[in-house]
């Protein structure tokens, strides 16, 4: 008995390794339709319900335009925010170097070696020409989300179909699972997408407030590089908090000045991902904050930026199919958020 179990093991931790393997290297095949089924969650009750009213195809056809006038208009935000800031950071590309010539020296004073390491291995200028590269990056997603819609309209197309032949299979405890599992996923995928995006709107907000009495420039491009990396668990919020701190040191020359942006930044970032979005959510989100950073990580590395956002949706998903069956509740039990403690602190 312990010999088969111990064979079981095994072949459930090589199984497990050649999936995320195979999701590691077909990357482009797996994450478009990683998010589409996430689009498709978010967006069937919409179709369902004006299906009552109209032609299907014509719901369809009014969910896809909707869907893609709110991407458009959310990548055109990004890429504002986000080209502004970096045409600023090269246009100051001396002022870096400058303070990163100080520090070394200053370490280097210190006796602290590793200041000639970077020297030798790191100069600012080529990450400040980075900059324009990523965004360059982020303009060049459009392939990738065409997939994704090309997904997006066949599965709408196929809810219903798919439905119906998960009902009528005769293993009705499978049948059972998932319907039961889709459904509760689903409406979880909304929970978390209106959270995440009431929160990264609270936040880009205060940021941009806090940025504009600061007197720091580009206050409205700050707010929106923080709402747009709010959607990114974890990640995200810190280098919404890092980014403007180290503008500011070139912008007041003073480090104080720049710890107290990066202080204040801080506590926007605590008091909305700490405070407030526990209590938004509740606990139709509880998830283990350990899971939560250690999905973020691992889908990073797995999907890259793509990876870093829908990490957290897939694990919700696995938990919560996990959760509909005996056999698999034990894994929901021990990667949910604690039992019987307050809201779980930020899932992002």
């Amino acid at each position: 008995m312990r010999a088969d179990s111990g064979f079981r093991a095994t072949v459930t931790l090589i199984a497990v390794i050649a999936i995320f393997a195979a999701f590691y290297f077909a990357s482009s095949v797996f994450a478009p339709v990683a998010f589409a089924f996430f689009i498709i969650a978010i967006v069937w009750p919409v179709q369902s319900r004006l299906q009552s009213h109209m032609p299907k195809l014509l719901a369809l056809a009014f969910v896809i335009l909707v869907t893609m006038v709110a991407f458009v208009a959310f990548g055109s935000i990004v890429v504002w925010g986000f080209s502004r800031v970096a045409r600023w950071v090269v246009s100051d590309a001396a002022r870096y170097q400058a303070i990163y010539e100080r520090a070394a020296k200053w370490l280097e004073g210190h006796g602290i070696a590793i200041a000639s390491v970077w020297a030798e291995h790191f100069n600012l200028l080529w990450l400040v020409r980075a900059v324009p590269e990523i965004t360059g990056r982020i303009n060049s997603t459009m392939r990738f989300w065409l997939v994704v819609l090309v997904y997006v309209v066949l599965g709408l197309v196929e809810v219903e179909d798919i439905g119906r032949r998960i009902r009528a299979m005769e293993n009705r405890e499978v049948s059972r699972v998932l319907l039961e599992g889709s459904k509760a996923t689903a409406a979880k995928f909304r929970i978390y997408l209106l959270v995440r995006t009431l929160m990264s709107v609270m936040t880009g907000a205060l940021v941009w407030a806090f940025v504009t009495f600061a007197g720091l420039p580009l206050a409205a491009e700050w707010g929106v590089v923080a709402f747009a990396l709010n959607y990114i668990p974890v990640i995200g919020p810190f280098i919404a908090t890092v980014f403007p701190t180290l503008f500011a040191l070139t912008q007041f020359a003073s480090w104080q000045a720049a710890l107290a942006v990066f202080a204040g930044l801080n506590v926007i970032q605590f008091v909305v991902g700490s405070y407030i979005e526990p209590r938004v959510s509740g606990r139709a989100l509880a998830i283990s904050p350990f899971v939560v950073l250690f999905a973020v990580f691992l889908w990073t590395f797995v999907w890259g930026l793509f990876g870093a956002f829908i990490g957290v949706p897939i694990t919700i998903a696995v938990l919560t199919f996990s959760a509909q069956h005996p056999s698999s509740r034990w894994l929901a039990d021990l990667l949910g958020a604690p039992a019987g403690g307050s809201a779980p602190r930020r899932t992002g």
